[in-house]
């Protein structure tokens, strides 16, 4: 099973279509206008659910590499599941 990561420009592409923007979504939640960025690059849970939600999509489609070990099993997402 390969596990793929959209890259950063068409999870920009696909906000856009949504007729918003990264800055955008970002203001709406009470965040920086650059803040929503940093899941572009790095696993943050939160960020990733905002732009998963925009789009209408599970984050674990656009980030699976985040959320699943190549074999297909999850990957624990909390400090509580990472202590099981």
């Amino acid at each position: 099973m390969e596990l793929k990561d959209w890259h950063p420009a068409d999870i920009i592409a696909a906000v856009r279509k949504k007729n918003t923007t990264l800055s955008a979504l970002s203001r709406k939640h009470g965040l920086s206008s650059t803040t929503l960025n940093n899941a572009l690059r790095h696993s943050w849970t939160k960020g990733e659910n905002i732009i998963a939600e925009a789009l209408g999509i599970p984050a674990w489609e656009i980030w699976p590499t985040r959320y699943f070990y190549s074999d297909g099993t999850p990957k624990p997402r909390t400090t509580k599941e990472l202590r099981k």
